[in-house]
């Protein structure tokens, strides 16, 4: 185990966690969990649509959940590996466990990575993720804040964030996906196609709804139906377990927020940064909505440069 230095972050093999929600114990312990053949393991990088992709899954799965005749929070349904906050005995939950986890593939069970269980792994731009960790990091108390964007990005872009480099993160899944069962899903793709996603991942973990019920997941996995939905909202998991009342968790949902704070320079900037860590990564990347269209033949694409000319803010 390493040091960083930060009162803040955690380095374990590696990998940068929050010290003040990690569970060190179940973390060590996590590469010996036995593995199921009907476990569902949702991996995401931190702010990656973890919540939304977990909400989706257990509507899936629980009709309780789909009709609200069960009154579970999210967090104890599809309880994290590391950031274990209600002390759920993932041991003793009932098949079909749903398991969350931001770590790199490298820390996961060992039996995972023999495709043993299903893991559904969801990549978003990075810059959204950037502005999103900012807001989060500003509106908790057990998080060190920054001062502005740029001193957020340079903390992001040297991976001294919760989660480390978020290009190592997504390179570490998508190089090593044969030894995994996995399913890769899009989050700026979740949002243009909502219940297309939700038809990917019925097929992936082998459950069949009907159309109505699949109706129901998508209107219930809606931005502003999770907000609403105090399972879903887990502000009330960070007052429970850290006392914060005011924290930013499902703040827009939307794709292209980027363009509202960062700076021509430092979108360049990033961009730079990104391809020289991803250009062999065949993943598409989505800057913007309208992109969708453009990026169907699955290479990379940067932000439009009319994009970053015309929309990138000019304030820090």
């Amino acid at each position: 185990m390493e040091k960083v230095d930060s009162e803040e972050l955690f380095n374990y093999k590696g990998h940068n966690l929050s010290k003040n929600a990690m569970k060190l114990d179940l973390i060590e312990a996590a590469e010996d969990l036995e593995i199921r053949d009907s476990d569902i393991f949702i991996e995401t990088y931190p702010k990656s649509g973890t919540i939304w992709t977990q909400n989706i899954v257990c509507l899936i799965l629980y009709e309780g959940h789909r009709n609200g005749t069960e009154n579970i929070l999210i967090t104890h349904r599809s309880a994290s590996i590391e950031y274990n906050v209600h002390n759920v005995d993932i041991t003793q939950l009932p098949s079909p466990r749903v398991i969350m986890s931001h770590l790199p593939y490298y820390l996961v069970p060992k039996t995972l990575r023999a495709k043993k269980g299903k893991v559904i792994y969801v990549y978003r731009n990075p810059k959204d993720i950037l502005v999103s960790y900012f807001h989060f990091i500003n509106s908790w108390s057990g998080m060190e804040k920054s001062r502005n964007l740029e001193e957020c990005m340079q903390k992001f872009l040297s991976g001294n964030v919760v989660g480390s480099l978020v290009f190592d993160h997504v390179k570490g899944w998508y190089t090593h996906q044969n030894e995994f069962n996995i399913l890769f899903l899009c989050y700026e793709e979740m949002i243009q196609d909502l219940r297309g996603a939700v038809l990917k991942i019925c097929k992936f973990i082998g459950k069949e709804l009907s159309s109505q019920e699949v109706d129901k997941v998508v209107e219930m996995s809606t931005f502003k139906n999770m907000k609403a939905d105090p399972r879903a909202n887990i502000a009330k998991t960070y007052e429970e377990c850290f006392g914060e009342k005011n924290i930013t968790h499902l703040r827009k949902g939307t794709v292209g927020d980027w363009k509202n704070i960062m700076t021509v320079s430092q979108s360049e900037r990033f961009d730079n940064i990104f391809q020289a860590h991803m250009k062999d990564i065949g993943l598409k990347f989505i800057w913007d909505l309208k992109e969708i269209q453009s990026t169907q033949n699955g290479k990379l694409q940067e932000p439009l440069q009319e994009d970053k000319d015309k929309k990138c803010s000019t304030q820090m």
